[in-house]
């Protein structure tokens, strides 16, 4: 509870962007959102009609219903993507499977043969009767219509992997610090006690340099120990009262995490793209984090990264 009022209390405070570090280019503000637990086909995949270049998806990709069964049949890949309910399965063992089509990962090269299967394997009759299809399945270009500008108008990056076959917490760990600490799950007791590794937020500190963490009901940074310490309090702000403002007066620092509502309600709907939360509310937040920048005097000069966090579910 007094480390949350604290960051209340300093959650209208930024310093201005530090000068004193020599940038050998034009970039002095790098922006950072990751949001959750979507692949690259899925959101981006159906991007090549808009983009031929993109390493994407023709509806030509298909998986069997059962990796050791030839008459088992096949999924093709869709463009049909809706709201998905319940969320497919994203934990270690439910990873192997999907990309090595079973638990032997001998393999030299993943197949990426098991993601129908495994979903299939979920499937009950209930709502999530057709998971199989649904895990097999992208959204059309206009179905992502901010995405769909973006990719108009800036680099798409369609070879960058998730940094570990696990669920959130691992890859989000390894997003600002590199490892996860050997994380390959959501463990509540250590995200509690924190993890102890080193983080960009540290280096850039000792730099001389500036950060700030933007968020919304739950700073997941906050999962690195290092980060609770009282000195860097004033690096935690509001996104909805602050972000803006530091945008629009140049109060950007030079390293900033946008994180968003995690947690999904009425009265204030997730938008992190977490099945099943609605992506129309992570395209609108993705929406006002672009135009807060472009509006802004520091938007010359910055670098905005939007990626997720781990490779589906």
């Amino acid at each position: 509870a007094l480390l949350l009022l604290l960051l209340l209390l300093c959650s209208s405070w930024a310093p201005a962007p530090t000068a004193s570090a020599a940038f050998a280019g034009p970039i002095r503000t790098v922006v950072v959102v990751v949001m959750e637990n979507r692949s690259f086909d899925h959101m981006l995949g159906w991007m090549k009609r808009v983009n031929p270049a993109i390493d994407g998806v023709t509806g030509r990709e298909w998986n069997p219903f059962n990796t050791t069964d030839p008459r088992s049949g096949k999924v093709f890949f869709g463009d049909g993507a809706h709201y998905v309910d319940p969320d497919p399965g994203h934990s270690f063992q439910a990873i192997r499977e999907q990309v090595f089509g079973s638990a032997d990962t001998s393999a030299s090269q993943p197949p990426m043969n098991g993601f129908a299967q495994q979903a299939r394997s979920m499937e009950d009759g209930g709502a999530n009767a057709n998971m199989s299809r649904d895990v097999m399945s992208g959204f059309r270009p206009e179905m992502v219509a901010v995405y769909e500008e973006l990719v108009k108008e800036f680099a798409v990056v369609d070879r960058w992997f998730a940094s570990v076959p696990a669920s959130t917490q691992p890859n989000r760990l390894y997003v600002h610090s590199a490892t996860s600490h050997g994380a390959t799950g959501n463990v509540a007791s250590l995200l509690i006690e924190g993890y102890p590794q080193r983080t960009i937020f540290e280096n850039i500190h000792d730099a001389g340099l500036s950060f700030g963490i933007y968020y919304q009901n739950i700073p997941a940074t906050l999962f690195y120990r290092n980060l609770r310490r009282l000195k860097f309090i004033p690096n935690f702000h509001r996104f909805d009262s602050t972000f803006k403002d530091h945008a629009a007066s140049g109060r950007l620092p030079n390293y900033a995490v946008v994180e968003q509502r995690y947690v999904d309600s009425k009265q204030h709907p997730a938008n992190d793209d977490h099945p099943s939360h609605d992506v129309y509310q992570g395209q609108l937040f993705v929406k006002q984090v672009y135009e807060a920048l472009r509006a802004g005097p520091q938007w010359n000069q910055t670098l905005l990264v939007i990626t997720y966090d781990e490779h589906g579910g």
